[in-house]
């Protein structure tokens, strides 16, 4: 005797679970693959806060404490952050190498960096 044979269909899910999923089955065209940032600008243009009440901490109106930290002190000449300070000049600099151009600089140069940094010192 034969045995029947049944044709069955056999139904596969369309994704496999252990399959790495293909880049274009993820992002179809058109789409982007990362994610958007958006600026402070868009972010205030799309919350309209003028709408709000003024009384409503946002982007717009926050107010904060002056900052309980020191500042950081800037070389004047390079913008690196400076441990040292030349005492007959009053600047700033980050290494040895920017002391012996300070030390060169004229008088007037001297001034136009503490006026920059609005330290007015005047030098004798």
């Amino acid at each position: 005797m034969e045995p029947e044979v049944v044709h069955a269909e056999l139904v596969l899910p369309t994704h496999l679970s252990f399959k790495r999923i293909q880049m274009y089955e993820k992002y179809p065209k058109g789409q982007s693959r990362g994610r958007h940032w958006k600026h402070l600008k868009q972010i205030i243009q799309a919350e309209n806060y003028q709408n709000y009440p003024p009384n409503e901490p946002n982007y717009v109106n926050i107010e904060l404490p002056p900052s309980m930290h020191p500042c950081k002190r800037i070389c004047d000449i390079t913008g690196y952050e400076a441990p040292y300070y030349d005492p007959r000049t009053g600047l700033r600099y980050a290494n040895a190498d920017i002391f012996k151009l300070i030390r060169s600089l004229p008088n007037e140069y001297v001034q136009r960096y503490l006026a920059l940094r609005n330290a007015a010192v005047v030098l004798k």
